[in-house]
């Protein structure tokens, strides 16, 4: 039988004490700059050497230059002080004569004095219908490294007529009146003080005072103290612009108008602050801000808190071409006796003033060029008005029938101010044309659409105004100018009653006008100018207000000097 053979192998346990570890041996680095053993290298030898300079012969000669000369014109004598004087058609004068003298160390001083009268000579107005505009005012100003600040301060007389009775009751009520025209006369008296002040590299930017006294002949008056300033706020970074508004009024008419009335009396103190910042973003510009007002009313004037938005920006569409802008604003306007008299001679000294609430004035448009000689501007906007003031006709108070039985300006030929809340609609259109350096023109047209809360109208406010303007000066010395106004059609009331004549509330129409005026000159020298003036060319003696024609056309011829003393 087949038997395997037996392994003679033997199995062991073998222990392990210590694993294996594998070790490198050391490297050793080849040296980059081998060891030169060379029995043939020699050592550097010295080098001494010498440079002969030698001049280089050569028969160019440059030539010494010479400063060419400039040729410069005598630059002009700029004369600060002049005297302009004028005299035309009615017995129109003006005059102005204005002097300031500089001095380094102290500052400069100014003195001003402008007289403008007129004799009237309206056609069909028997009653006196001159005016004399007197104004003397006094100036100082002061001009240092970060701050100029300058005073003012002056006084002015107005002097007007009450000419504008009724026709049709013109003999009744004024049998005496060419005999003793100056019963209509009357007279504003403005006596001011104004203090500027504006700083450099300062957070405050600038500030202004105004105190002011204005007063009719009637014991009718009003003080005013007024103060605004400017201020850029550092927040975070950014800077905010604030405008700080005070203003104090205090008021009374002499009188009113009805004499079983108290007279009026009114004021206030406003205070209000307005903050504002800019963003810029590329073609984006943007004032964001707003305003907050308090009014601490006096007698007839209300107490009040005014809150305001205050946001405007524009865009650029196509560069300068096409740039469309918007804003929604509001502010509060603190009516004046002085702001109204500048606006209406012929008020009567019994009226109450009240601040103006515009709650909000919202407005888009677009402006740009055409060419690069015509630009356009084209805007819409709302606005919301609470107590606008309005100038309406008095009533016809007269009891007599001569001039001086009773007060003058209550024969229907006086306005008053009431106040309604309105809403308005506007559209604005502007042209500008340049067609060179020498001639401007330019054309603006404007409709507004009036929505009366209380009145039946918005009396004597016209729904369109237009003008047309035109400046050339010529290279010769000349230059010449026209102006052309349009006022459309205006609402006024007519209510006359007294002892002889009752007639009913009516509604009366004011016809629009067109007022064209030129003016041209020529200047002989940098001292010496004349002009002439022709206004309202037409010679349409339209009514500015109900019954108050103005003058037909007019010429006044001048001439203005300029020196330095």
């Amino acid at each position: 039988m087949y038997s395997q053979e037996k392994d003679t192998i033997q199995t062991d346990v073998i222990n392990v004490v210590k694993p294996y570890t594998p070790t490198i041996s050391d490297a050793f680095k080849i040296k980059t700059t081998p060891d030169l053993d060379d029995n043939a290298t020699t050592a550097k030898k010295d080098v001494d050497y010498n440079i002969l300079s030698v001049p280089v012969a050569s028969t160019f000669i440059p030539t010494k230059g010479k400063a060419a000369k400039v040729e410069r014109e005598k630059p002009e004598l700029f004369y600060e002080n002049y005297f302009t004087l004028g005299y035309g058609s009615y017995g129109d004068l003006i005059s102005e004569l204005y002097v300031t003298k500089e001095f380094n160390r102290i500052g400069s001083f100014g003195a001003r004095l402008t007289q403008e009268m007129s004799n009237g000579g309206i056609d069909d107005k028997i009653l006196d219908n001159s005016f004399t505009n007197t104004n003397v005012e006094l100036e100082y100003i002061k001009r240092q490294r970060d701050i100029t600040w300058s005073i003012k301060g002056g006084l002015e007389r107005q002097k007007y007529n009450w000419y504008g009775i009724e026709d049709r009751y013109e003999n009744a009520t004024n049998q005496n009146a060419s005999d003793d025209n100056t019963s209509v006369s009357h007279n504003f008296y403005d006596l001011y003080a104004i203090g500027d002040v504006a700083f450099d590299y300062t957070y405050v930017k600038s500030g202004s005072v105004t105190l002011r006294r204005f007063y009719d002949e009637f014991e009718s008056g009003e003080t005013l103290l007024k103060f605004k300033g400017k201020v850029d706020l550092p927040i975070m970074d950014e800077e905010i612009t604030t405008d700080v508004r005070l203003e104090y009024l205090s008021g009374h008419a002499g009188e009113a108008y009805v004499r079983t009335e108290n007279p009026a009396e009114y004021g206030g103190l406003l205070f209000g602050v307005s903050p504002s910042y800019q963003l810029r973003r590329d073609d984006l510009t943007l004032n964001i801000g707003a305003s907050a007002y308090y009014m601490i009313g006096k007698n007839d004037t209300e107490s009040n808190l005014y809150v305001f938005p205050n946001i405007t920006g524009s865009f650029r569409i196509v560069d300068d071409v096409v740039i469309a802008y918007g804003g929604l604003t509001g502010d509060v306007i603190q009516n004046t006796y002085r702001d109204f008299a500048q606006t209406n001679q012929f008020l009567s000294p019994t009226i109450s003033v009240r601040p103006t609430d515009n709650s909000f004035n919202a407005y888009a448009g677009m402006l740009g060029k055409f060419t690069n000689d015509i630009g356009y501007n084209v805007k819409i906007g709302y606005s919301s008005e609470k107590d606008k003031a309005l100038f309406r006709k008095n009533t016809f108070q007269a009891s007599g029938t001569t001039m001086g039985t009773t007060d003058s300006f209550k024969y229907g030929n006086s306005f008053m101010v009431v106040y309604d809340n309105i809403k308005t609609i506007q559209a604005l259109v502007e042209v500008n044309v340049d067609m060179n350096r020498n001639l401007k023109m330019g054309l603006r047209a404007e409709y507004m659409n009036y929505n009366t809360e209380f009145e039946e109208e918005a009396w004597n406010l016209p729904n369109i105004k237009a003008s047309v303007f035109a400046d050339y000066m010529s290279d010769d010395s000349w230059f010449a100018g026209a102006k052309i106004f349009y006022v459309g059609e205006r609402k006024d009331l007519n209510v006359l009653t007294g002892d002889n004549v009752i007639t009913p509330d009516a509604v009366i129409s004011l016809d629009g006008y067109v007022d064209i005026n030129f003016n041209a000159g020529y200047n002989f020298s940098n001292r010496f100018t004349v002009f002439l003036n022709l206004n309202n060319v037409a010679g349409d003696s339209y009514e500015r207000w109900s019954n108050y024609n103005v003058q037909g056309f007019q010429i006044l011829g001048g001439a203005t000097y300029k020196f330095d003393f």
